[in-house]
């Protein structure tokens, strides 16, 4: 992915993220595709490709645990800061979908417990947010997307990556 994102120049020379749902992980990049670091992260709690049409608008009360999946797809991304007034990278502001440090939820949830834990499969517990150690999302997101912003990557979990994002084609 990170080669096509260079050679199609897809980033515009913006830095980048890759987030790799199987395996729960976020990896960002500068603009000329230098790494510049890479964490486990927690996803929605659902598996799947595809946002619920008008998910945003909802309160998260409503949002039932199936419809609580991480999209896959090319985002063009920007901080901002949420409800509650936290530095946030909205990866896509109509669904409600961002990239912020990890929240601590309910006890019972361990957030922070699952972020350090050896398998990606107990990742899966936001409402389609990206959570990240707050110290990653500190030192490494919020100053290489500040000001201009950048690209979001997420990684499809069911479908071909050609069928999410263009590559045989030219960057858009």
């Amino acid at each position: 992915m990170t080669e096509w994102v260079l050679r199609a120049g897809d980033n515009a020379s913006l830095p980048f993220v890759i987030i790799d749902k199987r395996d729960a992980v976020v990896l960002v990049y500068d603009g000329t595709g230098g790494l510049l670091g890479v964490t486990p992260a927690l996803l929605g709690l659902a598996p799947g490709d595809d946002i619920t049409p008008g998910i945003g608008d909802r309160p998260l009360s409503k949002i039932k645990p199936e419809e609580r999946i991480t999209p896959a797809g090319r985002f063009v991304a920007s901080m901002g800061r949420n409800i509650k007034g936290s530095n946030i990278l909205w990866v896509d502001y109509d669904a409600a979908v961002s990239l912020h440090a990890v929240v601590p939820g309910t006890p019972q949830e361990k957030r922070r417990e699952r972020l350090t834990s050896d398998t990606p499969l107990d990742n899966r517990i936001s409402f389609g947010c990206i959570n990240v150690p707050a110290t990653f999302f500190q030192k490494v997101v919020s100053p290489t997307f500040s000001g201009a912003g950048g690209i979001v990557y997420i990684l499809p979990e069911h479908r071909p990556l050609a069928s999410v994002f263009a590559m045989g084609q030219p960057a858009p």
